[in-house]
């Protein structure tokens, strides 16, 4: 990785996330589920697109070459499991002694994060399945029913904006996770407690902008979800009174609201931005703007390689499962080194403590227009 050098005011960031560019010029972006050339830097006498192409060509090779079962199944295992520790979940609720109690709370709360995070986000990339129709269904079962959001606007806002913006200042910056008027430790340590609540409110907001059958069925979806969860913690967890049973749906359903809300600002949030008009290709635009954490096997489990340790493989090519991203990681990251081009890594420790520190100038205020001037 080369030494930071930048026309303009950099966006903050550690040392290992500040980059450089030389001997091009930004354009558009391709949007989510394109591994097809999106343009590319001309380096070392090489045009524009031969270094997505390349890239490309590399990671299909891995794909085509990979069975049903790494290209899905793993991924749909995950969520199977998932699906059959419910039982058992429930069922430690019934108990009066902590220890049996707490099992059940967190298996269901490692559980409910499974579905809705990576179940959802897999859905939203279609990365199941590779039929349309079963992936719309999935999408609706993950998103709506077990999330309580709706289809249209996950797909839209996800899918077509911060993957097909990715850090490009008003569009797909990630500004709809601050809230300046919190102060850092209530928004870190506790506003994600009201995760779990602020979620539907949203979905409800933004159903005025779909179709009304659209509406009706994320509605109808989002109600069964709920009441499924409340009827079998007042029927089969044995809670006795509808507020106990409520409580235990919120405390399941934040267990891991606070990595959720990290990972999501940490990831980007930080990093490089760039305006609208000067938007690199997108080798470059992934690989400024996304940045890794390390393997962590609860939210490995719970939220997929792909938010996690194989975010930077997950926007260049974001209709691959987890499994697949991470088994294209090593290519990916070997690529981007050998090009001398930034493939940024950092510890989860690293970037709380870096939030926690300039979280005002990360969180508040508006962030810094970049522009590229050179690669070294």
């Amino acid at each position: 990785m080369g030494d930071p050098s930048f026309r303009s005011t950099r966006a903050p960031g550690d040392s290992r996330t500040d980059v450089m560019a030389e001997g091009w010029e930004p354009g558009p972006a391709l949007g989510d589920g394109d591994v097809t050339p999106g343009g590319a830097p001309q380096r070392a006498g090489k045009p524009e697109e031969a270094l997505m192409t390349e890239l490309s060509e590399l990671v299909q090779k891995v794909v085509k070459s990979s069975s049903w079962w790494e290209r899905h199944g793993v991924d749909i295992s995950i969520l199977a499991c998932s699906f059959l520790l419910l039982p058992a979940g429930f069922l430690c609720l019934r108990s009066a002694q902590a220890i049996p109690f707490l099992a059940g709370v967190l298996t269901l709360g490692v559980v409910h994060h499974t579905l809705t995070v990576k179940g959802s986000h897999l859905a939203s990339h279609n990365a199941l399945t590779e039929s349309k129709s079963w992936g719309k269904v999935w999408a609706i079962f993950f998103i709506e029913l077990c999330s309580a959001f709706t289809v249209e606007q996950a797909t839209y806002n996800h899918v077509k904006i911060h993957h097909g913006y990715t850090n490009i200042i008003g569009l797909g910056d990630s500004s709809t996770w601050k809230l300046p008027f919190l102060n850092r430790y209530i928004y870190m340590f506790i506003a994600p407690l009201a995760v779990p609540i602020l979620t539907p409110l949203v979905a409800l907001d933004l159903l005025r902008n779909v179709e009304w059958k659209a509406a009706l069925r994320t509605l109808c979806c989002m109600f069964l979800g709920f009441y499924c969860h409340y009827w079998l913690l007042l029927h089969v967890s044995g809670f006795q009174s509808p507020w106990s049973a409520l409580l235990c749906m919120l405390l399941t359903r934040s267990l891991l609201a606070h990595p959720y809300i990290h990972v999501n600002i940490f990831q980007h949030i930080g990093l490089p931005m760039f305006p609208a008009d000067r938007k690199p290709k997108r080798i470059h635009l992934m690989s400024l703007g996304v940045l890794n954490l390390p393997r962590n096997a609860l939210l490995d489990w719970s939220f997929g390689h792909s938010l996690i340790s194989c975010h930077v493989e997950h926007h260049l090519f974001p209709s691959l499962s987890d499994n697949m991203c991470l088994k294209i990681k090593p290519i990916v990251s070997q690529y981007l080194k050998q090009k001398k081009l930034p493939y940024n890594e950092d510890t989860y420790s690293s970037r709380l403590r870096l939030f926690l520190q300039r979280y005002e100038e990360l969180m508040v205020h508006a962030p810094p227009i970049t522009e590229l001037v050179g690669i070294q």
